[in-house]
């Protein structure tokens, strides 16, 4: 029996409506990708793995994206993602290996001046249209902020859907972190921003990747070096990056709420694009 898996990366709001999108267009398509054996999702990608595992049409969601009387009211940072990432350039140079560089993530996550925990969590309540871990395999990563360790959560970790993913998407400098357990966490996207390696195992493999972190190359954690070693091993494995109509329409801070509308579709627009070579992998 083919076993499937969906990796579903970081990328802000924008990253959450153009992935939206790309799904909504490849079911368009009658490709059904969110019916996969395992449905991996970190940092926005973990929204967005819980809302297409809730048991919301693509149709729904995409609606919650592009419909300004269904989106979320997301909360604005003080700090562009762009600024963010010339940080986390900055930290992944002076870090002596990668789980020097992690530590010294929560170092700043756990430094940094940001909204309460409780406001951020109110938005991941809202997001999320089901708050309960759902019967399909759902695999979450975070990381602990004061250890650099990685913590993969799914339904049998005994923590709550939702902490899980607002941990995943607690980006360091931007976002506080979530307590769980007595142990604070930071974004999955510390780990990798796809985690496509969680999925080594699986006979076909599609991930989204709506961006690359800066200095994930140099640590091997990048997603390429991912990708070669799942094929390595005998998966087959497809990527879809967004595309340049795609990268325009996030605009300038891909953390900007208004940046919604466009990326979902510019992602739906490159879902339909996509069937042909998606179908091929799925079938």
């Amino acid at each position: 029996m083919t076993t499937r898996a969906l990796v579903i990366g970081g990328g802000g709001v924008a990253g959450i409506a153009w992935e939206t999108g790309v799904l909504a267009g490849l079911g368009e398509a009658g490709i059904a990708v969110t019916d996969a054996d395992v449905v991996i999702g970190t940092s926005a990608g973990s929204t967005v793995a819980a809302q297409v595992t809730s048991g919301l049409t693509l149709t729904e969601l995409l609606a919650r994206q592009t419909d300004p009387a269904l989106q979320v009211n997301e909360l604005v940072p003080e700090i562009s993602l762009p600024a963010l990432w010339e940080t986390i350039g900055k930290i992944g140079a002076d870090a002596t290996d990668v789980d020097d560089a992690r530590r010294r993530f929560g170092e700043l996550a756990r430094s940094a001046k940001t909204v309460s925990e409780a406001e951020r969590r109110a938005v991941i309540l809202e997001r999320l249209p089901n708050h309960e871990w759902p019967q399909q395999r759902l695999v979450i990563p975070a990381v602990d902020a004061e250890t650099g360790r990685p913590r993969i959560f799914e339904k049998d970790s005994g923590v709550g859907l939702v902490d899980a993913v607002a941990a995943s998407c607690a980006v360091p400098g931007i976002w506080p972190t979530t307590s769980i357990e007595g142990r604070r966490y930071l974004d999955g996207g510390i780990r990798s921003n796809e985690n496509a390696d969680l999925a080594a195992g699986f006979d076909r493999v599609l991930v989204l990747s709506v961006m690359d972190m800066p200095g994930a190359a140099q640590w091997g954690i990048d997603l390429d070096s991912q990708v070669a070693v799942l094929r390595a091993h005998g998966s087959r494995v497809e990527v879809i990056r967004a595309d340049a109509a795609s990268i325009a329409a996030f605009g300038p801070d891909p953390l900007d709420p208004a940046s919604r509308t466009p990326s979902a579709a510019a992602g739906l627009a490159q879902g339909r694009s996509e069937a042909a070579r998606v179908r091929e992998l799925w079938a």
